[in-house]
């Protein structure tokens, strides 16, 4: 359930008898022909989606998170490690003051993945609580399914190119992209990070039919459902 389409008095009540809560994260950076909200929109639709059956209350996305690779691409701003980890401490504190217990955060940008360090320091320092920390697009399901279709799977390629990632009017190259050398772009400054990759897709397709793509969807929804239902301590 979107927290947004709920007024304070109904999560006080929801309170009385639940104390699960789904933090979307993500980013706001360059995904070459895609939205500069890849990472936002897919990080929310996949936790609001898996858990509306389950009648858990979904936070919105946050936007902002850690991509200092692409400074050098306009429109990809990036939070200090120390500020994101602060924000994540922030959101828990704040959270558990008002009764909550169990967080799953859910991540659609692996630069964020200090804030799980964070997240995961804070709950040793309160017991009686559990934080989970998943990255939906790493999830065992949706690689499996993923390499079932195919495994040039990357940044701004097919694999994050759904319906709702998409921008109207924008042609994709039909070719396939050589996958970047990872490695080397970690050394390298974001100017040099923006010669190297171009438009910014890290290689492979750009796009594959929605039927393969809804595939990879679905295993993701899953799998973050999974969690919500199962994957706490006692569960």
């Amino acid at each position: 359930m979107n927290i947004e389409d709920r007024n304070w008095m109904q999560v006080e009540e929801y309170l009385q008898h639940e104390d699960r809560i789904v933090v979307p994260l993500g980013s706001i950076e360059q995904h070459a022909y895609l939205s500069l909200g890849v990472d936002r929109i897919l990080s929310e639709r996949v936790a609001v989606e898996a858990a509306e059956p389950l009648g858990v209350l979904v936070l919105p996305a946050l936007p902002y998170g850690l991509t200092p690779y692409f400074a050098a691409y306009p429109g990809s701003p990036t939070l200090r490690v120390p500020t994101y980890k602060a924000i994540v401490r922030d959101l828990l504190d704040s959270l558990h003051g008002q009764g909550f217990r169990r967080f799953l955060f859910v991540n659609g940008h692996g630069g964020n993945d200090p804030g799980g360090e964070e997240a995961e320091a804070w709950q040793h320092e309160h017991p009686g609580t559990q934080v989970l920390w998943h990255n939906w697009w790493a999830g065992a399901g949706v690689w499996k399914v993923v390499n079932e279709i195919d495994s040039d799977a990357s940044h701004a390629s097919w694999y994050e190119n759904f319906p709702w990632t998409r921008l109207p009017g924008i042609e994709l190259p039909r070719e396939r992209k050589p996958m970047a050398d990872i490695a080397r772009m970690r050394e390298l400054d974001p100017p040099q990070v923006r010669e190297l990759l171009g438009d910014g897709s890290l290689g492979g397709l750009y796009e594959r039919p929605d039927e393969d793509v809804l595939r990879v969807w679905q295993a993701g929804v899953e799998e973050v459902r999974d969690l919500i239902a199962n994957g706490w301590a006692g569960a």
